[in-house]
């Protein structure tokens, strides 16, 4: 008897949904069901002389069994699995290139690839009801597979493994088939964006010929994109928007999305000098703008577009780091209330690694901020590379499967189709805190700029552009075809739109200067712009010895009834010790004495980096976990009820992402405390970019403050040449009048009263600290209570011990080398040797050091010791910027290529070299030969 038979009785809607499940998500239907569909995809594929199947019934595999189907059953499972085949693979067919012809791929959709044929078009089938269009003929189920999958916009989501997802989302695109069915004032207000995009263009081309402006032309239906997200997003609750672009269309969206006046821009493009002398500004396509809007319905909201440089990808991290610092700071509870929406190009958003870095970032606790809204400009081309030589991928935006985020690749020529995906991508997001993607398929207009000729290189693709119409052009037309507006209408919206471009440029001419607003100036109020002689001033970092205690006595304390490791107790244990006992602090309790006096005085505190919750070298211990449930405690934010928020992560395996991020974070929020801390201090090389074009240069270039932490672990104890030097040279070289402070130090209390220095100032600055390793742990780099309470950061210590009568040679040296040298200087008691430490490295302490060499005037010799190689470490740096060094000897390693010997023998043999020399000039290491 078959076991199976009872498949010719049953109802077909039943196994066709039950199949529909199976196909989306096996593991959610019942284990017997699903042998069942795997012996009938099986069967399926399987070569007909195997299964020996006749004309009216189909064997099937089930757990080594054969049964018949019958054969209505059996084609009521290939309408599904055609079905399915449109939903896995529609979105290659579609009508989504404006320009060209797109790729063949096979095999296609065609019914006999399904098992189908065409005698079977007029046959009704119950899978109609997967597409919500109830049983209908195979023929109507395919016009609309061909009407949701593969018309102008193919959508990317059978890869997402969270079946109320996958629903959803079916649910969302078969309503209309996929189609908007806008009303007539909805399409009018396409049109007029569209319009402006188009006007504000061609307005640009004409008043200002050959100049770069980096044009959205091909691409101009983005404006009615942003447009739809933002007045949509106000409605469902959406606050503030941060977003960030590259420089393509981002003037465009600069004025007809943001509000940036045109008279602004035009100023810009005249080339005009800036209002004020301490900024260099940038050119116009970089500039960031904060802007309040009314949304149409009268909805408030806030609009941010970070500043960025020509590096494309970069802003991206920067955009999530100001995203997540407004919703701790406002929206904790609701994350969802701000809005990131990057913009990305498509040859950059394939070929740059921190694409990869921030889709890793956003289901991370750290990092997240409730889903972000990515769109890319497809130009279809990168400078000059065709997009077949810029990516192996199938798509640009492939990287968004490694999320499982959706993505719609849509015809940038068909404006009601984008806005369509636009408010699909934006209700994604809000219901489910996910990323989702937008793969703007148009063109590019002109070459990479609107003075490159981009017929030297796709010169049949630049044939076909010249004869296309502009996306307005097509709309209008459409429009007129169904009866919403006239011929006349479109002629009028684009002179009434040009008279006003015209009205602001004359503006714009009218004056002389140009200005740079400040962005996000309201989380700014109250904060100064400094010049470097104010950054040396002093600012009061002292901390009452009362609060003192009570900040030590809680993070000298375990919670009771709770089972640690023996380690973690000890630990915790001589921490309690050293403060109250024998006053004697190591470098991790100063740390730590930082913060939790910052959190009382009201500042949050954000770190983050690899490994920086226990820290690198197992000294910071900011959270501990109880042995058993793992269960995290962090007793810096058990201080009191009304402490600000002390935040710890361990990041991702990324240095140029998350620097980016917190970068963005600091840029946001400038009353918490941001750190980034490096694994090892080179490591930061990672992140060069972020260092090169934001940290160091953004305060004179986009008027950007910012107070980021880089804590850069450093100092030659034979780990090689990966592990020694945080390359601080690099940094030097990148120092220029008021930019950021470096510094190298050497105590607990410098440690304890720089990080408090960094919040108590009333302006910001990045901030570059050479962090020691060795010396978390050295018996002589300690502090007693007194010098956090009532101390100061010094930028130069002098020599306390050293008797400037007696001093022949004064010795300037900075970080962990000092203790090198003092254990000789204690060792040899030599009384002739002034050690004094350079703290600050910049600004550079110029007035403290003359002061310490008119103090030890019977030296004759002045020596600058560094255990780092001549051409790397701050002797070069010194040397641009005090200019009495010149007189100095040098006592260094020779010049090197890596920054230490593999060798820890090579490596203790050169550094016990400088240390001789600097005691005795004539071992001089630099005349030897080569070792």
């Amino acid at each position: 008897m078959d076991k199976y038979s009872f498949l010719n009785t049953a109802h077909t809607s039943f196994f066709s949904e039950l199949y529909d499940k199976y196909l989306v998500n096996p593991d959610s239907v019942e284990p017997s069901w699903r042998a069942f569909f795997q012996g009938f995809d099986f069967g399926m594929e399987s070569s007909l002389d195997e299964l020996e199947i006749d004309e009216n019934r189909t064997t099937v595999l089930v757990n080594g069994n054969k049964s018949e189907m019958p054969e209505s059953l059996q084609k009521e499972f290939q309408v599904i699995r055609l079905i399915d085949g449109y939903r896995s693979r529609g979105h290659l067919f579609t009508k989504t290139n404006p320009v060209r012809e797109r790729r063949h791929y096979e095999p296609s959709l065609e019914i006999e690839n399904f098992g189908l044929l065409m005698s079977d078009l007029e046959t009704v089938f119950n899978a109609g009801d997967i597409i919500g269009i109830g049983p209908s003929s195979l023929k109507e189920i395919v016009r609309h597979l061909q009407s949701i999958y593969c018309d102008a916009i193919g959508v990317e989501y059978m890869f997402i493994r969270k079946p109320e997802r996958v629903k959803w989302i079916q649910d969302w695109i078969n309503v209309n088939d996929n189609h908007p069915n806008f009303e007539a004032d909805r399409k009018k207000h396409i049109l007029k964006k569209l319009n402006h995009a188009i006007s504000f263009e061609s307005f640009l081309h004409t008043k200002y010929v050959g100049q770069k402006r980096f044009s959205l032309e091909g691409n101009e239906s983005l404006i009615p994109a942003l447009d739809v997200i933002v007045e949509r997003a106000a409605e469902m609750g959406v606050k503030q928007f941060v977003m960030g672009m590259a420089h393509r269309g981002r003037l465009n969206v600069l004025t007809n999305i943001f509000g940036k006046s045109a008279k602004d821009i035009f100023s810009e493009f005249d080339g005009k000098d800036y209002e004020q002398e301490i900024f260099d500004g940038d050119v116009k396509y970089h500039l960031g703008w904060t802007s309040d809007r009314k949304s149409d319905n009268g909805n408030k909201i806030k609009m941010n577009i970070a500043p960025n440089p020509s590096h494309l990808e970069t802003v991206g991290a920067v955009v999530e780091g100001i995203a997540r610092a407004k919703q701790d700071a406002h929206y904790q509870d609701d994350f969802s209330k701000v809005l990131p929406i990057v913009v990305h190009g498509d040859a950059a958003i394939a070929g740059q690694g921190l694409v990869y870095e921030l889709v890793q970032m956003a289901g991370l606790d750290g990092y997240r901020t409730g889903g972000t809204i990515h769109i890319v400009v497809n130009n279809q081309i990168g400078f000059t590379t065709n997009y077949l030589d810029a990516r192996t991928s199938t798509y640009c935006t492939d990287v968004a499967k490694v999320t499982l985020s959706p993505v719609l690749h849509v015809n940038a020529d068909d404006a009601e189709a984008v806005v369509h995906a636009s408010l699909f991508a934006l209700e994604y997001r809000m219901r489910f805190s996910s990323d989702v993607f937008i793969d703007l398929l148009g063109y590019r207009k002109y070459g990479h700029n609107e003075g490159d000729e981009p017929r030297f290189t796709q010169p049949k693709l630049y044939k076909a552009i010249a004869k296309h119409k502009n996306p307005r052009d097509i709309y209008a037309e459409r429009l007129i075809k169904e009866g919403v507006i006239d011929d006349t209408y479109v002629a009028l919206l684009e002179k009434q739109y040009k008279d006003s471009l015209e009205e602001k440029l004359e503006d714009s001419r009218k004056e002389d200067k140009t200005v740079i607003t400040p962005f996000m100036a309201d989380e700014w109020k109250g904060f100064d712009n400094v010049r470097e002689w104010e950054m040396m001033e002093p600012v009061n970092t002292t901390f009452t010895k009362a609060k003192l205690d009570k900040i030590a006595k809680v993070i000298t304390a375990l919670p009771k009834g709770k089972k640690f490791l023996r380690k973690v107790e000890k630990l915790v244990n001589d921490r309690y010790n050293m403060y109250f006992e024998a006053d004697n602090l190591d470098w991790a309790m100063g740390e730590l004495l930082a913060y939790g006096t910052l959190l009382e005085e009201g500042f949050a505190v954000r770190m983050s980096g690899q490994d920086v919750e226990r820290g690198t070298f197992s000294h910071r211990h900011a959270v501990m976990k109880v042995e058993e449930s793992e269960e995290e405690v962090i007793l810096l934010n058990q201080l009191s009820e009304k402490q600000a928020k002390f935040q710890i992560y361990n990041s991702l395996l990324s240095e140029y992402g998350v620097v980016g991020f917190d970068y963005g974070y600091a840029m946001a929020s400038p009353n918490t405390l941001t750190i980034w801390e490096a694994q090892f201090g080179d490591f930061s090389n990672g992140a060069q970019i972020m260092i090169d074009q934001y940290i160091s240069a953004a305060e004179d270039k986009w008027k950007l403050q910012n107070g980021l932490v880089m804590l850069l672990p450093h100092g030659y104890e034979g780990q090689g040449a990966e592990h020694s030097s945080a390359r601080m040279e690099r940094y030097l070289q990148l120092c220029a009048k008021d930019n950021m402070y470096i510094a190298d130090v050497t105590t607990p209390s410098q440690m304890f009263h720089i990080l408090r220095r960094q919040m108590k100032a009333n302006f910001r600055k990045p901030l570059i600290i050479f962090t020691p390793k060795s010396l978390l742990r050295h018996p002589k780099a300690v502090s007693k209570i007194s010098d956090l309470t009532n101390g100061s950061f010094q930028e130069v210590i002098d020599d306390e011990t050293a008797d400037p009568k007696k001093v022949k040679s004064l010795v300037f040296c900075t970080g962990k080398f000092y203790y090198d040298l003092l254990a000789v200087q204690e060792e040899e008691k030599r009384d002739d040797v002034a050690l004094v430490r350079v703290e600050q490295l910049f600004p550079v302490p110029e007035e403290k050091m003359k002061a310490a060499m008119a103090k030890y005037k019977n030296a004759d010799d002045i020596v600058w010791a560094q255990e780092e190689p001549r051409n790397m470490g701050a002797w070069s740096h010194m040397l641009m910027h005090f200019s009495e060094i010149q007189k100095f000897r040098v006592a260094s390693r020779r010049f090197y290529a890596a920054p230490a010997a593999g060798s820890s023998v090579r490596s203790k043999a050169r550094h016990q070299q400088v240390i001789d020399y600097v005691f005795d000039k004539t071992k001089d290491n630099m005349s030897k030969p080569k070792n």
